[in-house]
């Protein structure tokens, strides 16, 4: 299995033609993931959508290619791995307004597929946890698993 430690995570850069067709290819399984995870989370631990709870899912998922914004790439024995930075249109890009994807390819005719919607769960000093799915545009794109 592919991890941050056994590959070598490119740099970040603006999304390139077959980065876009990526996209594209995993664009309506992205849309209906994201609204799912929103809610499920939502029935648990709805801080994770906490800076979208007032978008209706059609606002949540409004995005199209226009709105991949960045990418970094990693190649492994497997195949490519996409990691993407989308912007939700429907939020002011001042605030957190971003989701960050995963994407699987097996190579140039293999089919993409969704790996995963980053949701972060972060330990803080005083023993809580902050959760959220929504990052900000200055949030780096980093690997993650889920």
């Amino acid at each position: 299995m592919a991890t941050a430690e056994t590959v070598d995570l490119g740099p970040p850069h603006e999304p390139k033609e077959e980065s876009i067709k990526i996209f594209k290819d995993v664009e309506h399984d992205l849309k209906k993931e994201l609204i799912h995870i929103r809610h499920q989370h939502n029935k648990h631990e709805p801080e994770y959508f906490a800076a979208v709870e007032h978008l209706r899912d059609a606002e949540l998922a409004g995005f199209g290619p226009d709105d991949f914004k960045e990418v970094r790439v990693a190649t492994s024995a497997y195949g490519i791995h996409l990691f993407g930075k989308v912007r939700i249109p429907a939020m002011p890009e001042s605030g957190p307004a971003y989701i960050h994807l995963r994407i699987f390819t097996g190579g140039p005719d293999a089919e993409a597929r969704l790996h995963s919607i980053h949701t972060e769960e972060k330990e803080q000093p005083d023993g809580g946890k902050t959760f959220r799915a929504i990052f900000t545009k200055n949030d780096p794109l980093e690997w993650f698993d889920t």
